[in-house]
């Protein structure tokens, strides 16, 4: 029982370490970090801004809502997952990624210790961004919004997308040079089959099966649910119990991917190359 909980108490320290040495970076690459935050303000209020030109009598102010919250899920979501990617990116520039790998914490503690820092990381953000947001919206459509309960829910899409982020962040390791690209066509085709701007019914049925497996699906369906017409979870259950299998699936299925990849890497010699 002791060994067991050394070992424990040596990777949760080792999970610290690697939300502190992200913080590290974050800050290192802060001036970038701002810029794109701006990009993001910018995209977000230009989506935002065209519910605003609809002709009189439409519902302008639930469209900006819908909008509004799409946009910042995604902004969330996206972050969640995107820095997965970046992190094995960075430390290429830094040519810290095989001493990462010798580090004395397992591949699990790592990449959830990286996922971790990713949630925190998007929480912060995200609220900046929500109250920015708000400052040019005054008249959204909220009449009685459980927040509570979407946050709830955006915990536990997190997870999913932590999975997604473990498997798409193999992808600069086994190609250094267009790895990180493939990771956001990956990010594309997730923003277009999840109705963040426009419901799924919308679109053609291949893609509309492509985003039953999306976990954006449900969890922008169920936020939206919440804080719109302030609904319970428990009334939303047929689109959480989804959300929570594909969180299920992709953690595991993500570290095997990591790990299979890692192999690959080490095995070729990637690890050697920057860029």
């Amino acid at each position: 029982m002791r060994g067991a909980a050394a070992t424990l108490r040596l990777e949760l320290v080792g999970l610290s370490g690697i939300v502190e040495r992200n913080a590290y970076i974050i800050r290192r690459y802060i001036w970038w970090e701002l810029a794109f935050f701006v990009w993001t303000l910018a995209n977000t209020l230009t989506i935002v801004f065209i519910a605003k030109g609809l002709p009189p009598g439409a519902d302008v102010d639930k469209l900006t809502t819908v909008l509004l919250i799409g946009a910042l899920v995604w902004s969330y979501l996206g972050m969640v997952f995107e820095l997965l990617i970046e992190m094995v990116q960075w430390e290429r520039w830094e040519g810290t990624i095989e001493y990462t790998f010798m580090a004395p914490l397992s591949r699990p503690m790592h990449l959830v210790g990286t996922g971790l820092f990713a949630v925190l990381y998007g929480i912060v953000r995200t609220a900046i961004l929500w109250v920015v947001l708000t400052a040019f919206f005054f008249d959204l459509h909220l009449s009685n919004p459980n927040y509570l309960g979407a946050l709830l829910i955006l915990g536990i899409a997190s997870v999913s997308f932590i999975g997604i982020g473990m498997m798409t962040s193999v992808l600069p390791l086994i190609s250094p040079e267009k790895g990180v690209q493939l990771g956001f066509i990956a990010q594309g085709v997730l923003l277009v089959v999840s109705g963040v701007y426009y419901s799924v019914e919308v679109l053609p049925q291949w893609m509309q099966w492509l985003s039953v497996i999306s976990p954006a699906t449900y969890a922008l369906r169920v936020i939206r649910s919440a804080i719109i017409d302030g609904a319970p979870v428990s009334s939303l259950w047929g689109d959480i119990w989804p959300l929570i299998v594909i969180g299920i699936v992709a953690v595991p299925l993500g570290l095997w991917i990591f790990r299979t990849g890692e192999r690959y890497a080490k095995r070729h010699g990637k690890l050697k190359r920057s860029g």
